[in-house]
């Protein structure tokens, strides 16, 4: 059966799991209709609020870098992107969906962090458009710049990575500022303490209530440590309080209440450590004890095998000397 991206959307939203489908189907068959003419790149999620889901797995060539969540907001006088996928290609898909949703200019650009899967779609909105970021982005993408380039290489393919530019924001958030689209305003907010990754930003669309909390939200896809583990748990009881609605994280099929999101990846990072400071505490070494940390997890996540292994071994590391 070949689905619609409102059918999709409803599927995982969980309207189509009853006998009642017929009747959900009637209902959304005007917003089927009124979508057949959107882009299918873009599925809405808020009143003139839309988001890219990226797919749940590694970068290869044949998926472009396309694997994490992307958001476009419209006010009255201009559009806001959050993140820009992990490639040129993306990001062009990304510009092309807008293009067909409104003539408003892409104002504003923020990128909530500096991983490569939300940064190397940004040439395709330079020079127009006003990049932003947390404070310590810049310096985070000059020290891996040259690394990220040459380790795609063989991800993505020489072509590719041919095209693409690392672009630095020059709106920079200190702690937190609100961008103005023309009667939509946005919450910028810069982690203080290293979680995600050093450099975390998350955006609240003060209209509709979503939240898009780049990668410091995982939901299905595993959580990624690359900043600080200790950081990561003690920042979530304050991005708990985001007074947000809705949040889409920086991977997952769907968007989710808030903030109940925040339960399953609170509970993994808790194992994360918990387990990770008894095997310290046993003399376990670095090299057996990553084969342990966090397995009663290994079922309720995917690609857990991909990463869970570099998660125990940034954690082994964080906590050894704690």
């Amino acid at each position: 059966m070949h689905e619609t991206p409102s059918t999709s959307l409803l599927r995982r939203r969980g309207f189509l799991r009853t006998a009642g489908a017929a009747a959900a189907l009637h209902t959304a068959s005007s917003a089927m209709q009124r979508a057949a003419a959107q882009p299918r790149f873009l599925a809405q999620i808020a009143d003139r609020t839309y988001a890219h889901f990226g797919q749940i797995a590694l970068t290869t060539p044949a998926n472009a870098g396309d694997i994490a969540n992307l958001g476009v907001i419209i006010g009255g006088d201009a559009v806001a992107v959050v993140d820009t996928g992990g490639s040129v290609r993306v990001g062009r898909e990304l510009a092309a969906a807008i293009r067909a949703l409104t003539a408003k200019p892409v104002r504003y650009v923020i990128n909530t962090h500096e991983h490569p899967d939300h940064v190397f779609g940004n040439a395709a909105f330079a020079p127009d458009a006003i990049f932003v970021g947390h404070h310590r982005l810049p310096a985070e993408l000059a020290k891996r710049a040259d690394f990220y380039l040459h380790s795609y290489r063989d991800a993505l393919g020489a072509e590719a990575i041919a095209q693409i530019r690392i672009i630095p924001p020059t709106l920079l958030v200190q702690d937190e500022i609100t961008l103005d689209l023309g009667g939509r305003r946005l919450r910028l907010t810069a982690l203080k303490p290293a979680a995600h990754t050093d450099c975390d930003l998350t955006v609240l669309d003060e209209t509709t209530g979503v939240l898009f909390a780049g990668d410091l939200v995982f939901l299905q896809h595993v959580p990624v440590l690359d900043g600080s583990l200790k950081g990561w748990l003690s920042a979530l009881p304050h991005l708990a309080q985001a007074p947000a609605r809705l949040v889409l994280p920086g991977h997952g099929e769907n968007i989710a209440p808030w903030p109940q999101a925040l339960g399953d990846e609170r509970r993994y990072l808790t194992k994360l450590a918990d387990d990770t400071r008894r095997l310290i505490a046993a003399g376990t070494p670095l090299a057996k004890a990553v084969l342990q940390i966090a397995q009663s997890e290994r079922t309720k996540w995917r690609l857990f095998d991909d990463y869970n292994p570099r998660n125990a071994t940034a954690a082994f590391s964080e906590l050894e000397w704690e």
